[in-house]
């Protein structure tokens, strides 16, 4: 029997969401705000969000925000995929020492990463835009898609791939027909959790990239230095909302039950 927890304690958890919120809930409301100086309400106008049809610097750093996040989703969801299950099905020397290089790139500081990777890419003579972004996101979201992929393997029941190469079916045929159905939902939720760790990445992105390949991120750092105009907010929103949805959905996802054999 669940019991209703102290007044108190609802009291802390409430205060802590509003901290945590408030902020945002400013942004989102400000964003409609008529003035230009963000700094009292003045009205309700959709006028800043109009404008960003206009700044060319904000959707041509949406453009490329946009196709990083696809580039190094889809490069990141096949290896991080490929990685889950190599390590799901098989067992070889020195898999623990693989399992625990999995988190160093989610556990190291961004900054660190970015010098690094700067570093490499100034050894090996890389040029520095849109490619050197995308391997960079995929140095770190292949972890990210290997942990939620594994999980989802390991509540998975094989004896479901055994039975249909039982049945007739041979080792590829039960892959695609049995296994992925199974591990789609991690699959996709792995993906849209890398799309949306690329597509906001700012400190990462920032060392390795070159002229002309700003990201939104890039862009609107860049904004904020030079004025801060409240189209910063609107564009802000409508990150805010996408990568808020995709984040529900890939939880929603990841909790979906895998189906099992009677």
């Amino acid at each position: 029997m669940s019991h209703r927890p102290p007044a108190w304690v609802l009291a802390i958890v409430a205060a802590v969401y509003v901290f945590l919120h408030a902020p945002l809930l400013v942004l989102v409301v400000f964003s409609f705000n008529e003035s230009k100086y963000s700094v009292e309400w003045t009205g309700f106008t959709l006028h800043w969000y109009q404008r960003l049809l206009e700044r060319h610097d904000i959707v041509d750093g949406l453009v490329r925000s946009v196709a990083v996040g696809l580039s190094s989703t889809a490069l990141s969801t096949v290896f991080g995929t490929l990685m889950a299950l190599a390590l799901a099905r098989h067992r070889f020397r020195g898999r623990s020492f693989v399992e625990a290089l999995l988190y160093v790139p989610i556990v190291t500081p961004e900054i660190v990463v970015g010098i690094s990777l700067l570093i490499l890419y100034v050894l090996l003579g890389w040029p520095l835009g849109l490619t050197s972004i995308t391997i960079a996101h995929v140095a770190f979201n292949i972890s990210f898609v290997t942990v939620v992929v594994h999980a989802r393997l390991q509540g998975m029941d094989g004896s479901l791939e055994e039975a249909a190469m039982i049945l007739g079916a041979d080792e590829i045929t039960a892959f695609w027909r049995v296994t992925v159905p199974q591990l789609w939902p991690g699959i996709l939720s792995g993906a849209m959790l890398a799309f949306t760790m690329s597509f906001d990445d700012y400190v990462i992105t920032s060392f390795v990239s070159g002229t002309g390949s700003q990201t939104l991120p890039i862009v609107v750092y860049t904004m904020v230095r030079k004025n801060i105009e409240p189209s910063i907010n609107a564009i802000s929103t409508i990150v805010l909302v996408v990568t808020t949805v995709m984040l529900i959905v890939s939880d929603r996802l990841s909790r979906d039950k895998p189906l099992s054999a009677d």
